[in-house]
């Protein structure tokens, strides 16, 4: 058994999250989770609302609350959003907490301490109609060095090179596009260019990662700039050195805030465990991995400024936290586009997941991002291809080989039948089941999802093919073949369940009742109000308890265990869905 560290990309709590952000930070992340889990290993998933910066400022003003009022309805919206897609949180809680203050402000220390944070006299942006400052991802401009046209504030998308906004040319504003004043201001930065050679160290040792990840990354370390820490803000966590912690208008820049939060989630975790130094088992053990998702668009946060930010802070002294584990993987997926066009709320292309989960299941959403999803490529959600993936693969090959072989069972023998000798054919079915436990395993353990549901939906075809073969419903005058035959059959849907579990686990908890069992196979989150550890207001958590489960491992049936006629255990949709979710859509 290992430890293992799912630290889960924080969504932004400006509004609701779509169907592309959480096939990018939730599913993924969830799959492999799962899958560590009924594997033996312990695992620690963790994340939150990442809730500071202007753009919640700019979002509170367009709907007349304050920052804490609109991180506080948002950070509930996404809560329950991620609890109906069976996301398996050890802590999901948010970045306004006492508990994540104290550990971004011990961890600025010990960079600032150990020489890695320095103060500039810079150029900041500020809206000439509001006075407020423009965060970097808040402009946009022509890049310096490839000239795209939409090259951000922060870094060009095009290029993948870090930038300043007053580097843009034409730089504009995003919020109503005016040109941006640039002041002189004083802030911190984060000194990138000291770790440019522990990072191409580091990077060198990271076998198996995604190409894109790896070469994006060795791409931005040829080009390394200090970057802010800090930022003209009114909202954020205050800055920890004499003569700025009481300041009103400086605060630690989100960005950097935000990546701090995979260990002060951990650090929360551990403290409401009863048990505050449990977080270390993950933190500063050698042997613990930790795995980080997220969208392509914050791979530079994660395999550049949060390693740089964990040597800093552990080198040459090691602030109070003790030294901490750098990350084992950065597991980023691509784009999700929607009918060929970029999700955008403003033009209405886009499905939050709020409203998916009204109108659909949310296994059919998880099985979607999992088999067609933007693994190692963009790719394309079309209303088509998830009714096509959900009637002709769910409901018609896992779905029907469920029913057909529980009800026909139920109808002959109401229970699960005894087996009698079996043939060359069953032993091979059997055998070729028990093999995916290590095919399937293998594929999830390295991230490949699409390949290991793929694999696992090919075993599902193997025991369609062997049902059909056999025919036990021709075997009315030849009853204890029968009773092998859906002996077989139901020990290859006990196994399959399991294979399929990580993907889909509200099925999978169904599908283990319809085979008589009992107790819980497929773990769930429940949301908890908490009270802030440090005196603050109280919030929901996602949280629970995963030591209960099924094991990735084989499990032989129970001859004699009562069966009943099945319910069906997904949906089929109707072709008028596809016209439906599309009139939804604007032109």
């Amino acid at each position: 058994m290992s430890r293992v560290l799912a630290a889960v990309a924080w969504p932004y709590a400006n509004g609701p999250r779509h169907i592309g952000h959480v096939s990018g930070f939730g599913v993924p992340s969830d799959v492999f989770s799962r899958y560590m889990r009924m594997a033996g290993h312990d695992v620690l998933m963790v994340s939150g609302t990442d809730e500071h910066g202007t753009p919640i400022q700019v979002q509170a003003d367009a709907e007349g609350v304050t920052p804490r009022e609109l991180v506080d309805r948002y950070n509930r919206v996404i809560v329950e959003d991620l609890h109906g897609l069976g996301l398996s949180y050890d802590l999901f809680t948010r970045t306004t907490t006492g508990n994540h203050y104290r550990v971004v402000q011990e961890l600025f220390q010990g960079l600032y301490d150990n020489g890695y944070i320095i103060a500039k006299t810079t150029l900041g942006a500020i809206s000439p109609s509001t006075g407020r400052t423009l965060p970097d991802r808040y402009i946009e401009g022509t890049c310096p060095i490839c000239g795209y046209d939409s090259a951000r504030g922060d870094q060009c998308d095009n290029c993948g090179n870090q930038l300043d906004p007053d580097q843009l040319i034409d730089p504009r504003s995003k919020i109503n596009g005016e040109t941006p004043e640039f002041v002189e201001t004083e802030h911190f930065f984060l000194d990138l260019p000291a770790f440019a050679d522990q990072l191409n160290a580091w990077l060198d040792t990271r076998d198996g990662w995604r190409p894109n990840v790896l070469k994006f990354s060795r791409n931005l370390i040829d080009d390394l700039q200090p970057r802010a820490i800090t930022r003209d803000l009114e909202w954020g966590v205050p800055i920890p050195l004499d003569g700025w912690r009481g300041r009103d208008d400086k605060r630690i820049y989100v960005w950097f805030d935000a990546v701090i939060g995979y260990l002060s989630a951990s650090i929360e975790w551990a403290r409401r465990s009863g048990d505050p130094d449990a977080w270390r088992q993950w933190w500063q053990d050698p042997e613990a991995q930790g795995y980080y998702f997220m969208g392509k668009d914050n791979i530079v946060f994660h395999s550049v400024i949060w390693p740089s930010i964990l040597l800093g802070y552990s080198s040459p002294e090691a602030g109070s936290l003790g030294a901490l584990n750098l990350p084992t993987e950065v597991v980023s997926s691509e784009y999700l586009t929607m009918e060929g066009r970029k999700f955008s709320s403003s033009r209405r292309v886009v499905i939050y997941v709020r409203d998916f989960l009204e109108r659909y299941d949310a296994d059919a959403l998880r099985y979607f991002i999992a088999v067609a999803g933007p693994e190692s490529n963009d790719t394309d959600f079309t209303w088509a291809e998830f009714r096509r993936r959900n009637n002709d693969e769910l409901v018609a090959g896992w779905g029907n080989l469920v029913n057909r072989s529980i009800s026909m069972a139920a109808k002959n023998f109401g229970e699960i039948p005894a087996a009698g000798e079996l043939t060359a054919e069953d032993e091979r079915l059997l055998a070729a089941v028990r093999a995916g436990f290590d095919s399937v395993g293998r594929l999830l353990g390295k991230h490949r999802q699409k390949a290991a549901i793929t694999e696992a939906m090919r075993i599902v075809g193997e025991v369609n093919k062997y049902f059909s073969d056999q025919a036990p419903w021709k075997l009315k005058e030849d009853k204890a073949r029968m009773g092998t035959v859906l002996h077989v059959a139901l020990q290859a849907v006990r196994d399959c369940n399991t294979l399929l579990t990580p993907f889909l686990p509200h099925a999978a908890q169904k599908i283990h009742g319809l085979l008589g069992g009992t107790g819980v196979h497929a773990p769930m989150p429940e949301i908890v109000e908490v009270e802030d550890l440090d005196n603050g207001r109280s919030y929901p958590v996602l949280t629970g308890d995963y030591t209960v489960g099924a094991k990735w491992e084989h499990v032989a049936i129970e001859p004699g265990t009562p069966l009943a006629a099945p319910t069906p255990v997904f949906r089929k949709l109707d072709e008028s869905i596809v016209e439906e979710e599309l009139a939804r859509l604007e032109p």
